[in-house]
């Protein structure tokens, strides 16, 4: 068990009202999360639907005419983007705002942000996907935090987690039909409209929910000094604000290229979760066995970087293969591409029971370690699958949808198991007074995978199909394989709570070699 005793920062957080004897699905806590992500689930799945179409589609049918290889980079780069506001979403939560009004400004960013995007495109376009992925950090992070506050004990979360996805699995069932027929069948600016005005009514139902959560989240753990209230507002935010700006201006005066804007994209998504795990982990306030912990999660934090740079293709390369290479007229009817973004979430909501079943079942029986690897696997053998049906393809022939359809099971699959068990491990692994922060880390090295798949799906241009999936498939199959030979090593802080040898803080330095701990 982590202890949350060690700071006085810890001890200013209010205990979770978690009550042992009410059943998890009436209690009005999870009702509450429950229908809060429901609105936030429908905004994500809906731009993953329709993103990388309306990039690719020629600018007459109100597009914005990029190229397969850049569109599949800019939906790289969204995602990587999203996940990369989750370290300040949560930061916001810890020192400002609160894990609860911080879930409500973020679902007001993702609707302000939608409507934005059913402007005719213009610069305004990179304004509104800046406001849609800042409104995902914010709300994922600090939704996650309340969860882990709410549910108990590790194995109680896991299925807590787990079971969220069979309901939320049915609004992503849902908005890639709607979004994705109203953007490819009438109007890309309508279907960003219609997912803007559906998350503007998450907005008023979220804040109505929050008497539900009590006092968990309600307050800011570690709240700004007057100090570092003075440093954000007359240093911090003008820079953000300036640089922003100069990259709009130079994207609309053309003097910077969009594949430059990409690149710069790319470098900071590399940047920004290494600092912020080294921010963390040198924070005086933390002891030796902290940061031995903090080490497990860093390699835990990197395996799920690899599951998000494979999972983040279905958005991008694996929507263009349905677009070009899939046949999908049944009777006569030739349904929508984004259509088959609908499986994903149908799977999940379909197998979701069972996965929170099995995970409380097997408990601590089953190493965590193990279940990265497991998820791993099932990435790596998808990607095995897509090199067969990228090989049938290869001649211009459509490929059965069914091909598609069992590498969404397995990502379905994988995805269940690694979002559920990577925030209930970190959750055993820091102080509750960091959990915000931690968890915003965690989405940081998400959004590295997101940022290398932006940059891995560019290749798609360049090389075959066949060469590009199988590549995949060996680098996630190498890394699970690594996870099961060093499990008991990476499994340690989950069965040893003896603290190891306590390591000095370590003291700033001015300079120090890029990239080095």
């Amino acid at each position: 068990m982590v202890d949350t005793t060690r700071s006085p920062a810890a001890a200013a957080v209010p205990p979770p009202r978690t009550d042992p004897t009410d059943r998890l699905f009436t209690s009005g806590w999870f009702r509450s999360l429950f229908v809060a992500e429901l609105w936030e689930r429908f905004g994500f799945y809906g731009m993953q639907a329709i993103l990388v179409l309306y990039a690719v589609a020629p600018t007459g049918q109100g597009g914005l005419g990029l190229s397969a290889g850049s569109g599949a980079a800019l939906f790289g780069a969204f995602i990587g983007i999203t996940f990369m506001f989750a370290l300040p979403g949560g930061w916001l939560a810890d020192r400002v705002l609160g894990q609860q009004r911080a879930m409500v400004a973020g679902l007001a960013l993702i609707s302000l942000g939608c409507f934005t995007l059913a402007l005719p495109p213009s610069p305004l376009t990179l304004i509104g996907l800046l406001f849609i992925s800042a409104g995902f950090g914010l709300f994922k992070p600090n939704h996650q935090a309340l969860v882990n506050m709410l549910a108990g004990t590790p194995g109680r979360r896991e299925a807590t987690l787990a079971a969220f996805f069979v309901g939320i699995q049915a609004i992503g069932l849902l908005a890639p039909l709607v979004i994705g027929a109203i953007g490819e069948r009438v109007s890309w600016r309508l279907a960003f409209a219609t997912i803007g005005a559906v998350v503007a009514v998450g907005v008023f139902t979220t804040a109505a929910g929050r008497r539900a959560l009590g006092t968990a989240g309600a307050h800011r753990a570690r709240p700004l000094s007057p100090a570092e209230r003075r440093a954000l507002l007359h240093r911090l935010l003008p820079v953000v604000g300036v640089l922003v700006l100069l990259l709009v201006v130079g994207l609309s005066a053309g003097v910077v290229p969009p594949q430059a804007a990409l690149g710069i994209v790319g470098l900071l998504l590399i940047a920004a979760p290494w600092g912020a795990y080294r921010r963390l982990r040198r924070n005086p306030e933390l002891t030796g066995n902290d940061r031995w912990r903090l080490s497990v999660m860093l390699r835990l934090m990197l395996a799920a970087t690899i599951f998000w740079l494979l999972a983040g293709q279905d958005g991008s390369v694996l929507t263009l293969f349905a677009k070009d290479s899939t046949d999908r007229t049944i009777f006569g009817f030739t349904f929508p591409a984004s259509w088959l973004q609908g499986a994903t979430p149908l799977f999940m909501l379909l197998l979701a029971p069972l996965i929170a079943w099995q995970l409380t079942r097997l408990g601590a029986r089953v190493a965590v370690p193990d279940k990265f690897a497991f998820g791993l696997l099932l990435a790596g053998v998808s990607f095995l699958v897509m090199t067969a049906a990228a090989a049938l393809a290869a001649g211009g022939d459509r490929v059965s949808p069914l091909w598609l359809l069992s590498v969404y099971l397995l990502h379905a699959l994988g995805e269940i198991v690694v979002a559920a068990v990577s925030i209930s491990a970190i959750a055993d692994l820091v102080p509750r007074a960091f959990l915000g922060q931690a968890i915003g880390v965690y989405w940081l090295f998400a959004a590295l995978g997101g940022g290398l798949s932006a940059q891995v799906g560019a290749l798609i241009d360049v090389v075959s199909g066949p060469v590009y999936y199988l590549s995949l498939a060996v680098v996630a199959l190498a890394i699970g394989a690594l996870f099961v030979a060093f499990r008991r090593r990476l499994n340690a802080p989950f069965v040893d709570d003896a603290p190891r040898p306590a390591a000095p803080v370590p003291a700033p330095r001015a300079a120090r070699p890029a990239g080095q701990q």
